[in-house]
């Protein structure tokens, strides 16, 4: 009984290690898989680079085509989508 008490600090350490740090972390994972899924064509989006342009194209190999300026299109991977700005309403067709 004994050595289970000298465990009890180090199962405390680990419980507060999961609930500030781990569990946060996959939340914050699983909103932005959430947001990069609800991507669609209109949407102005800010990439890990610091690109700022339109959503032209979503392409179902995790890829998307921004456009960037006039005329001037890249093609980004989905999961460096950093943040939406703008969101297009979805049309009711």
């Amino acid at each position: 009984m004994e050595a289970f008490g000298q465990f009890i600090p180090l199962i405390l350490i680990f419980g507060i290690m999961y609930f500030l740090l781990i569990r946060p972390q996959q939340q914050k994972l699983k909103q932005h898989q959430a947001m990069v899924e609800a991507l669609r064509r209109g949407d102005q989006v800010v990439t890990a680079g610091g690109l700022i342009g339109k959503v032209s194209k979503v392409k179902d190999d995790g890829e998307v085509e921004v456009e960037i300026a006039s005329d001037v299109k890249v093609r980004v991977v989905k999961s460096t989508i950093a943040q939406v700005l703008n969101k297009t309403e979805p049309t009711d067709a």
